[in-house]
């Protein structure tokens, strides 16, 4: 924790080029600014807090490794419906048929939208998707044009239809699994090259091979993606952290590389530029004698 706080403290005082003392007035201002938005937050007109919240991190810390258990004992004491803070977030917390029903079937308009996801929303284009799209005019017609779409292949029959599809991606799960001879094997890659087959069959026409090296690389960057996504939900949790600067750790200094990645995208640049200039003498026929200057 205090090597966070004193990275971030260096940060500062490098980006801002601010002395100590100086610095030091920056972040008496940033904490008293913190303590008035959380206590501003607080007389909101929200469904009561559990005990043990605490500034910045809210109940994150009486959550614990077990939050559906916390949640639940949370429920015996405060009711259905109670709001815990996720950091600098607040999340309210539906238990109950009664309360679900009314909530997301009665008063469904005004909870269709998801929660804010800055990270999933920098992932998918904000708002460019469907999935994570606010709710209203533009995301209505998205989905039902997606709707229709899908509904019209589900329901075509004969060649292409979405039946024929899976039948014939069940057929290659069946050879496929055939060809390990009854000896033990995981086969939970070849069930998902199945699945990803049926819809991207549906989606652009085309079915991957279970041992094409692309489509593998493609399937293993996903699970990556997946596995990885859970680390970078603490933006959702302290949105105020995609202003912490780090940019200089993703920008490019050509006068003073500072790495071993900075030399590797100056050659990248740099073997681009001698290609370019082989391509302005030479054309698109072979390099000759004739073309040295």
């Amino acid at each position: 924790m205090a090597a966070i706080v004193g990275w971030v403290t260096e940060s500062v005082r490098e980006i801002l080029q601010i002395s100590e003392l100086t610095l030091r007035s920056f972040l008496v201002f940033c904490t008293v600014f913190f303590l008035a938005c959380f206590l501003l937050k607080c007389r909101r007109n929200l469904p009561p807090y559990p005990a043990g919240r605490v500034p910045v991190l809210g109940h994150l810390l009486a959550l614990g490794r077990a939050p559906h258990l916390k949640l639940t004992a949370w429920r015996r004491q405060y009711g259905d419906v109670f709001t815990v803070r996720m950091g600098m977030e607040d999340v309210v917390v539906l238990n109950g048929y009664a309360a679900v029903k009314d909530a997301l079937v009665d008063r469904s308009e005004l909870f269709a939208s998801r929660p804010a996801a800055y990270l999933a929303n920098a992932m998918l284009g904000f708002g460019k998707d469907i999935d994570f799209a606010c709710w209203g005019t533009e995301f209505r017609q998205r989905k039902r044009f997606a709707g229709a779409v899908l509904k019209k292949l589900g329901m075509k029959i004969g060649t292409g239809s979405i039946e024929e599809k899976i039948r014939e991606e069940a057929s290659c799960l069946r050879n496929t699994i055939a060809e390990y001879n009854e000896n033990p094997s995981d086969i939970a890659y070849d069930v998902t090259v199945a699945f990803a087959n049926v819809i991207c069959s549906m989606l652009m026409g085309k079915r991957y091979d279970y041992r094409d090296e692309t489509f593998r690389e493609l399937a293993d960057a996903v699970f990556v993606i997946m596995a990885e996504a859970g680390a970078g939900q603490i933006i959702d949790a302290f949105p105020l952290l995609r202003f912490v600067p780090i940019g200089r750790y993703r920008t490019l200094d050509r006068e003073n590389p500072r790495d071993f990645l900075d030399y590797c995208l100056m050659e990248v640049e740099k073997q681009e530029k001698v290609q370019q200039e082989l391509d302005a003498v030479v054309g698109e026929s072979l390099p000759t004698l004739s073309h040295r200057p």
